[in-house]
């Protein structure tokens, strides 16, 4: 049977739709290799963790997975890029969970509980407060005691203005009645190279500090979990040294918005066998970080509740005035 040129141009235009058609589409997800966004420098502890659990996904998906690092804005310049992307799959990220606190002190223009697409809750940070082996503190309570003595000379370093070491070690200090003078720098392994350097004195950072406390050439004073890790084990928490502060910080891998199912499932599943990777977990034990996976929908709702929390902790600590002064 001949077709006329309209019919003919009709049964083209339909035939190349259903092509583009979202089913189809994600039938043959992914057809390429994955962008992911990481929102820290290269070399520090999310950066090393990120790119060990991409390589173990990427294997399940069975394409690559590049690695983009997009450091600044404690972690939010690249967590919006990773929201702006086309939600195609093709584009994934870490997502901080300091975005909980960042979108409500309108420091980044980013709703996360409507823009982004929670995939996989992944592990923890072993967040720590080192100095040099010179350094005059052996404990944290000597330090608090020099603080004390000598207000806002202290100066330490953190992985951003804002950022959750930032943030938990100023609660700290509000809790030790103390200050000390903050040098945020744009990611924690520039933190971390200013503190050995000898430029800056006192290092609060997730444990990029780790394999040089091991080697010596930096001190553990103690670290911010509920309870000791288990490679430092002789070292307190803040709470046992006396101040009740807490603070953690799990690592998320996101997507932008507007996902098809059927990608996001794919996603999810690959990222699950990734987070249980051998490849992942000897990674995050070379810097003592606790797996903490969560599916999707237990993510999002882990979200929505710290971004509750952030509410309130925003009003205790002042933080719009805080990060003003910084």
């Amino acid at each position: 049977m001949r077709l006329s040129r309209r019919q003919f141009t009709f049964t083209s235009l339909a035939a190349a739709a259903s092509l583009h058609a979202p089913g189809l589409r994600a039938a043959g997800y992914p057809e390429r290799p994955l962008i992911f966004i990481c929102p820290w420098s290269a070399g520090g502890t999310a950066d090393v963790t990120m790119r060990a659990l991409c390589q173990a996904a990427g294997k399940e998906l069975g394409q690559a997975i590049a690695v983009e690092n997009r450091a600044g804005a404690a972690g939010m310049l690249g967590l919006r890029a990773m929201a702006n992307a086309r939600p195609d799959g093709y584009t994934v990220g870490q997502i901080p969970i300091s975005v909980t606190r960042f979108s409500q002190l309108g420091s980044v223009k980013l709703d996360p509980l409507k823009e982004l697409t929670y995939i996989a809750r992944v592990s923890g940070q072993t967040f720590g407060t080192v100095v040099p082996p010179g350094a005059p503190w052996k404990t944290l309570q000597d330090l608090v005691a020099d603080a004390k003595a000598h207000p806002d000379t202290i100066t330490y370093a953190s992985a951003g203005v804002g950022g959750a070491t930032h943030v938990g070690w100023e609660e700290f200090l509000l809790a030790a009645g103390v200050k000390m003078n903050h040098i945020p720098f744009k990611g924690g392994a520039d933190a971390l190279a200013a503190v050995l350097g000898g430029h800056v004195q006192v290092l609060v950072d997730s444990s990029s500090w780790a394999p040089h406390v091991r080697d010596g050439k930096l001190r553990l004073l103690a670290t911010w979990g509920e309870q000791r890790t288990k490679e430092f084990k002789d070292v307190p928490t803040l709470k046992e040294s006396g101040f009740n502060v807490v603070v953690d910080a799990p690592n998320g891998i996101g997507a932008p918005r507007g996902l098809e199912p059927a990608v996001l499932d794919r996603l999810r599943a690959a990222f699950k066998v990734a987070a249980a990777s051998p490849e992942f977990a000897n990674a995050c034990a070379k810097i003592d970080a606790p797996l903490m996976y969560q599916d999707s929908p237990e993510y999002a709702r882990y979200v929505e509740a710290t971004y509750r929390k952030e509410t309130e902790l925003i009003e205790r600590l002042k933080l719009k005035e805080l990060m003003a002064k910084s």
